[in-house]
């Protein structure tokens, strides 16, 4: 009986366990990265009264005080330079953004609001207090935790780390993944085919999205069909590694191995799950190690690894889990679609008129890796329904890449020239 994807996905977070390792870091190498222990901020932000506009600090009260809005300017302030001076009644400080607000100042007025002359200024704008002033502690004050254990040091997380003046962080260790395909009939890139052979792209795909997750790769290479190299491949890797991605052997075909020997190795969790492409998927454990036995079929390989490869790799680095964050459609194209697996079909998505469109890209056969080429998501047809039609409403996933950016309208045609 094949395994609900859900539920298949509920498995994977009760025996994926995060790993104990960790280092420091420094916030040059930590992007990517995960934080092990909660950062707190050791100073204030920003930690002085702050000058949110050019202009004049004044003493709102004072200024009342005077009965005038006439002030003497007596000293300036800029970004990195503050002034010496304090304001006090019918007194003025230059300001530039980003600067000390003077002592005795408690308000900016605009310089667009300010005729100033031989160090006069006056200015008939009304002034309250706190006006285009930015407190110290506004953004974030001393002792706050501004980044949390678990969260992924994303440029943002870092931006506001490093404003805070810290320079290095504590973060999980790189999870080391062991990552193997098998099959007789593979060849690498550069080599020159032989009859029957076709090259491997499986293992170059996983270890270019490994990257993306700063793993640590222990690439082991092209494995025979045969069972006792098979599990030499597989004990080795879970002596090495945290996580064993093997693609290929994980169906019922009779050279495939894969599976039997990572089950007299350790033991497996799940296999075959309602899913296309991707159902002849193995998870289970070798030694420590957790093990993905992935299809062999190179689309079926990416879109289980995107699918249970990578929440894994994210819980196994400290990460909370997750879901993937689906987006709503109009599919353009059809669908054939059959009740009873989940399906994610490759498409291109785009924005048309304010809502997103999506169109189906070429024949979805799970060895048409081609088909990725030209996607930037995958769409969802669940198992409960079957054929979808132009105008049916679905949910679609980023492809990473295009999550990394805000979505883009293609450009039009007449723009290229």
């Amino acid at each position: 009986m094949l395994l609900d994807v859900d539920v298949a996905v509920r498995k994977l977070r009760d025996i994926a366990q995060p790993i104990r390792r960790s280092e420091e870091a420094s916030l040059e190498d930590a992007a990517g990265r995960v934080l092990a222990v909660d950062v707190v901020a050791p100073v204030d932000l920003p930690p002085f009264d702050s000058c949110a506009m050019d202009g004049y600090a004044v003493d709102a009260a004072g200024l009342e005080r005077a009965g005038a809005k006439r002030f003497a300017v007596i000293d300036r302030s800029a970004a990195g330079h503050p002034a010496h001076r304090a304001v006090g009644a019918g007194t003025a400080v230059r300001v530039l953004t980003g600067a000390v607000l003077p002592a005795g100042a408690n308000a900016i007025v605009l310089q667009e609001d300010v005729d100033a002359a031989d160090g006069v200024a006056k200015t008939a704008a009304p002034i309250r207090a706190g006006q285009h002033v930015r407190p110290r502690g506004h953004d974030v004050r001393k002792g706050q935790t501004i980044a949390r254990a678990g969260e992924k040091l994303t440029a943002y997380l870092l931006a506001g780390v490093a404003a805070c003046g810290v320079a290095t962080v504590r973060v999980a260790g790189r999870v080391r993944v062991a990552v193997l395909s098998t099959g007789d009939e593979l060849t690498d890139a550069g080599e020159e085919l032989a009859p029957g052979a076709i090259y491997d792209s499986n293992r170059f795909a996983l270890k270019s999205l490994l990257r993306e997750k700063r793993a640590k790769t222990l690439d082991l290479g092209r494995v025979a069909d045969e069972p006792r190299a098979i599990r030499r491949a597989l004990d080795e890797a879970s002596r090495q590694a945290d996580l064993i991605i093997a693609s290929g052997g994980v169906s019922v075909g009779e050279a495939d191995f894969v599976k039997d020997a990572a089950a007299r190795l350790g033991r497996l969790e799940f296999w075959k799950v309602a899913l296309k492409p991707g159902k002849p998927l193995a998870v289970g454990r070798i030694g420590e190690a957790l093990f993905f036995g992935l299809p062999g079929n190179p689309v079926s390989a990416i879109v289980t690894y995107l699918l249970f490869v990578s929440p894994a790799l994210d819980i196994l680095a400290g990460m909370r889990p997750a879901p993937p964050l689906g987006l709503p459609a109009k599919l353009e194209t059809p669908i054939r679609h059959a009740k009873g697996r989940r399906e994610y079909v490759r498409g291109t998505a785009r924005r048309e008129q304010g809502e997103l469109v999506v169109a189906v890209v070429g024949d979805q056969g799970s060895h048409r890796l081609s088909t990725f080429a030209n996607a930037n998501c995958l769409v969802e047809a669940g198992e409960e329904r079957a054929d979808l039609a132009p105008g049916d409403a679905v949910r679609v996933f980023l492809l990473p890449e295009e999550a990394a950016h805000l979505m883009r309208a293609p450009l039009a045609r007449d723009t290229l020239s």
